[in-house]
């Protein structure tokens, strides 16, 4: 094998860099901090044998709750499903947390790393009087989006999503990093090394395109009225 790469998100990085050999190349996609979860060491100059391509998850919490609220004003409640396996749950908890204090809100969390234990998070959402949804990154979840949607919208729950997958599979609003942007920098980053450069001289590189998409058809579904604010500066608008 000429290069690993790990696309998978935070939790495919952590255990491929566990496992690569130190003679091997390894390219990276995730949303965690690399140098935190001692992936790199250095942003600018990773050194070793790895580096790869890292898109923003935490910055954005606080700007996904407000939307979140733009678009249900009467929310006072904040449903939050995680993925109590994710190796960067505890600094996105911590944003969200600091992110629902600033807006007055009150944050409950949902946990489900497992099949089952959604139709579980989807149950005591409601007991909890939880007025809206916000779905953190995480690959499970998006290997299960279109359950997700369907759940939230069986649950008439508002919900945002940091990925536009979600939104193409019927949930209601997302606003987060490009996969798609982010995958083919990762892309390039692999042509390069496989034409001999080293990962010590490519320094990880910050996806910086962001995107923010509605789904007017599930909002229609929910009885909702998108903003003209939101609906002015959403990159697309799926009717």
């Amino acid at each position: 094998m000429n290069v690993l790469v790990a696309t998978g998100g935070t939790g495919s990085a952590v255990v491929a860099k566990s496992l690569v050999p130190a003679t091997m190349p390894m390219l990276f996609a995730m949303g965690g901090d690399p140098v935190k979860l001692g992936i790199v060491s250095d942003l600018a100059r990773p050194q070793g044998n790895v580096t790869g391509i890292t898109f923003l998850v935490n910055a954005l919490t606080a700007k996904q709750l407000q939307l979140l609220q733009e678009l249900a004003p009467k929310a006072k409640v904040i449903g939050f499903l995680v993925n109590p396996n994710d190796p960067n749950l505890s600094s996105q908890m911590n944003q969200a947390r600091e992110a629902t204090n600033a807006l007055g809100l009150k944050l409950v969390i949902a946990n489900a790393s497992a099949e089952r234990d959604l139709e579980l998070a989807f149950t005591m959402l409601p007991q909890e009087r939880v007025d809206a949804l916000f779905v953190q990154v995480d690959p499970f979840f998006t290997d299960r989006r279109g359950k997700i949607a369907d759940l939230a919208a069986q649950h008439s729950l508002p919900a945002i999503y940091a990925l536009r997958e979600f939104v193409d599979a019927g949930g209601l609003m997302s606003y987060g990093t490009s996969i798609t942007d982010a995958n083919r920098q990762l892309g390039v980053y692999a042509g390069q090394v496989l034409r001999g450069k080293k990962p010590a001289d490519l320094p990880v590189v910050q996806s910086t395109k962001f995107e923010l998409v509605i789904n007017l058809k599930t909002a229609k579904a929910l009885g909702l009225t998108i903003p003209q604010s939101l609906l002015a500066t959403a990159d697309e608008v799926i009717e």
